[in-house]
């Protein structure tokens, strides 16, 4: 077995671990494989041993390793988004967990109807932390950009993101994805025509499971499957 394909199966094993702490199905968890600054090649190792989703956070290097690899991959763009690169990502990307602004969702939305015959997943990112070094919409404004956004009709909203502050002790990151759980529970109650809060993008290689513990549906992993960047 590679090092890779053995990182793989560590991660998943954990994410089986966390589920059953917490009392929830294994199958509830995607493990997004986070392959930012990373060889192509090493994708392609990570989907041969059965890994599917992978998460890139600049366009241009999605859009490169997109066109270097033939294998069913199922791309997500996990980085923040100018509005002036959206034009490369339709028919590439099939969800998009950082929109964080009306303007960006209403170029996803012209891009997509131009492009594209099927509508793009997105989450919307919440920057519950407050960081100024963090985007994301805040957990006041979040409802009403959710509204906002669900009026577009070439765009689906799943769900939310976010990135908590990083901390040694992954306990610590644990009220701010209570948080995005409970910020997503109160946008579900509003049943906002065509919304989903179907997923909760949160938890990255030192603090996933706690995340899980807390909802998490996608997690993020890059460092504990493909090494130091």
């Amino acid at each position: 077995m590679s090092r890779i394909a053995d990182n793989l199966a560590t991660v998943q094993a954990r994410i089986r671990q966390a589920c059953v702490l917490s009392g929830r199905d294994s199958a509830s968890v995607r493990l997004v494989a986070v392959s930012k600054l990373h060889p192509a090649s090493v994708i392609t190792e990570a989907a041969a041993s059965g890994q599917q989703i992978f998460g890139e956070n600049y366009v241009q290097e999605l859009v490169d390793k997109a066109g270097q690899l033939n294998d069913p991959i199922e791309w997500h763009l996990i980085g923040h988004l100018q509005s002036n690169k959206v034009k490369y990502l339709p028919g590439i990307v099939s969800m998009i967990h950082t929109v964080d602004r009306l303007s960006l969702a209403q170029e996803i939305d012209r891009q997509w109807r131009n492009k594209q015959d099927t509508s793009c997943a997105v989450l919307v990112q919440v920057n519950v932390s407050g960081e100024a070094t963090k985007s994301g919409t805040t957990a006041t404004e979040a409802v009403e950009l959710v509204r906002q956004i669900a009026r577009l009709p070439n765009i689906r909203v799943r769900g939310l993101m976010t990135m908590p502050p990083f901390f040694d002790d992954p306990e610590a990151a644990r009220p701010y994805f209570k948080e995005l759980r409970l910020l997503a529970e109160q946008i579900r109650n509003e049943q906002i025509p065509g919304v989903e809060m179907a997923e909760l993008s949160m938890g990255m290689s030192g603090d996933f499971e706690v995340a899980i513990e807390e909802g998490a549906t996608l997690v993020r992993v890059g460092t504990a499957i493909f090494g130091e960047r």
